[in-house]
């Protein structure tokens, strides 16, 4: 990871929602480190090789709801985790801030494909078992904000 950001690398294979998390990703990862302005971080994002691939709306939806929304998003999420929000990696955090943002606001995406999504970008670009933790907190959070959606499962 140079310089403090994270590079998305879309294959072929990925949804335009999928490339949308990656830089989505890439642009929180950017905001926690740095604390840069999300239109700086939006800017330099939309430069990068693949962006063109993205699920534009979506991804403007996950990176400035979640910088927007970060402080009720930790607040929903921080009773679920066994340490601190700082003692959180990077990824781990972002990845949090995204699946939270997308589970209480975009309830046309199921909640499976949400924790889904989540646990793939860590296993991406976190660490070696970072995806377990995000699955475990994610469901958790799903329960308390989706309990009819979860339930029916």
């Amino acid at each position: 990871m140079n310089n403090n950001s994270i590079h998305a690398n879309p294959s072929k294979s990925r949804s335009p929602r999928h490339r949308a998390r990656e830089f989505a990703l890439q642009g929180l990862y950017q905001w926690l480190l740095n604390n840069e302005d999300s239109g700086v971080i939006d800017a330099h994002i939309r430069q990068a090789h693949g962006f063109d691939k993205a699920d534009r709306e979506h991804f403007d939806a996950l990176l400035h709801g979640a910088i927007n929304n970060s402080i009720a998003l930790r607040e929903d999420f921080a009773p679920l985790i066994d340490r601190t929000i700082a003692e959180l990696s990077p990824i781990e955090h972002a990845v949090l801030l995204i699946g939270a943002y997308e589970l209480k606001n975009h309830i046309e995406i199921p909640y499976r494909v949400v924790i889904n999504e989540a646990v793939e970008l860590t296993k991406s670009f976190g660490g070696l078992d970072g995806h377990k933790y995000v699955n475990g907190v994610l469901d958790k959070l799903a329960a308390k904000l989706r309990p009819n959606e979860v339930a029916a499962k």
